[in-house]
This record gives C-alpha cells, structure tokens and sequence, in this order.
C-alpha cells in the first residue's frame, strides 16, 4: 500500500468549473481530483481527496490526517485569509501542510494578501492553476522522502 496524501479543499472549491471560470478555470474538482489521482499514483503515493464548505470539516480532517497520512495539502479557499482554527490545527499536527492555490492571490483583492495559515504551513504554492496541486503533492514526497 502506497504513503497517503490528504488533498483537502474548502468553501466553494465545489463551484470549480462554474465560478469565475476567467480566475480559476474551467476545469472542475472532479476533474482536480482526476488529476491528482492519476498524478500521485505514477509517483507511489496514494490520494485522500475532500472538500467542504465548513471550516470545522478541515480542522477534523487535519487531525485525521496526522494518523493516516504523511502529509496534506491544503487549498482552504477563503478560509486562508480568516482560519485561526485552521493555523492552529496545522500546528497541532506533526505531518508537513502545503497550502495550495489556484490563482496568484498576491496578484488579486488585498485581503487575500494575508495567510492565516502561512505560518503553520511547511510552504505555499499559488497562481499555477490545477497544477498548484500537482506542485504540492511533488513538494509533499520531497518532503518526506
């Protein structure tokens, strides 16, 4: 049995496909999910993949993975720029985080600037697309080679 990564989404990252397809494309989680599957399978690694609209769901799941997986990443939507609960949550835990989004936020609204859960996270990767999430699961087997 193959290391597994959790790929966890939050709020609206089920809207893919549909919302501001000018920002965050045209593909939709399914199709993220395919991606990542069929991705992280040619790398030996297996893939945990959730999304949810509630902020409680991430911080359960970061726990969980701790005990079944060798890392996450993490894509929190808009929860990025509030989540306490979410930074606390990842340093709760022992298991590399990679905060991962679509869009360069840098490049967007000036709320997005600012990361809440940054400084818990073991780096951040933006603005590359669906391959955000492809960069983070490479970063995640790097890091627990």
């Amino acid at each position: 049995m193959s290391a597994t990564i959790f790929v966890l989404n939050g709020p609206n990252l089920n809207m893919l496909g549909k919302r501001e397809p000018g920002i965050y494309g045209a593909d939709t989680l399914a199709d993220v999910e395919a991606k990542c599957q069929a991705y992280a399978g040619g790398i030996g690694l297996g893939v945990d993949f959730r999304q949810s609209n509630h902020e409680g769901d991430l911080v359960s799941w970061l726990h969980e993975a701790n005990d079944k997986a060798i890392g996450v990443a993490l894509n929190a939507g808009a929860y990025t720029h509030t989540s306490y609960a979410l930074h606390d949550a990842i340093r709760a835990i022992s298991i590399p985080v990679v905060e991962l989004h679509l869009s360069n936020v840098h490049a967007r609204e000036h709320f997005r600037h600012k990361s809440m859960i940054a400084p818990a996270a073991k780096g951040v990767i933006c603005g590359f697309g669906t391959d955000s999430y492809i960069l983070a699961l490479q970063a995640l087997k790097s890091l627990t080679q």
